[in-house]
Formats: structure tokens, sequence, C-alpha cells
């Protein structure tokens, strides 16, 4: 979900949580940005934007950037289970209709589902 809300900070900027949703041109920055509205709220151009979501904004290409606004997100889920719900069928038809988020960058992997060890650092070793 991190990386959907980091697309529409990359493409709106601050104004991402003031926009509407029929002002996106792109699916997934608009699924992004609707994510971050729900999460965050909707807030008018130029009123301040919460903390991790303005680093994010400020930077979205910095991985501690968006490790930092994974944790409210994951809050918000946790706290709200409606909330959780909605989202979850959000992206699931998202999916549906061909929605895809992809990274670039040095060791950045998007996955959607995994069953395995995904590993970005180096000299690893793994036992199992």
């Amino acid at each position: 979900m991190t990386q959907y809300v980091t697309m529409a900070a990359g493409a709106y900027g601050g104004a991402m949580l003031a926009r509407t949703q029929d002002q996106a041109a792109d699916v997934t920055v608009g699924l992004g940005q609707r994510l971050a509205q729900r999460i965050f709220g909707v807030r008018g151009e130029g009123e301040e934007v919460p903390e991790p979501l303005a680093d994010v904004i400020d930077d979205p290409a910095n991985g501690d950037n968006q490790a930092a606004l994974r944790k409210p997100i994951r809050k918000a889920l946790a706290d709200d289970t409606e909330l959780a719900a909605q989202i979850r069928q959000w992206i699931q038809d998202a999916h549906q209709a061909g929605v895809r988020v992809m990274t670039s960058g040095e060791r950045s992997p998007a996955v959607h589902t995994n069953h395995g060890i995904i590993a970005t650092g180096d000299s690893n070793t793994f036992t199992r």
C-alpha cells in the first residue's frame, strides 16, 4: 500500500490530500491518493501534511521515508478493521483492473505475494 501512496506523493506533492479523485489522471496514482486521503484525511491546499507523508512528498525515492510512512499506515489499519477491509477491497479491485506497482533503482523489490526470502543486501547467507 505504501507504494501507491508514494507514487501519489511523487505526482501531486503536498496537494495530494487536497485533490479530488476525478483529478487523478493515472489510475495507480489515483488509488494512492485515495489511500492517503482515507488514512491521513483530506486537507485544503496549503494545509500542513502529516510529517511521515511530508517526508515522502519531499523525497519519494528515499527508502527511510517510505519505511517511516508504513508505521502510521499500519497503525491506522490495525486500529480500524472497517478501514482495512475497505482498502483491501480497493487494492483487489485495482489489481483486477490491471493496476500494478513497479519499483526501480538499486535494491528496490516490488512484491505482490512472496513465499520466500527477499534479500537486497550484500553477502547474505540464509539457512533453512
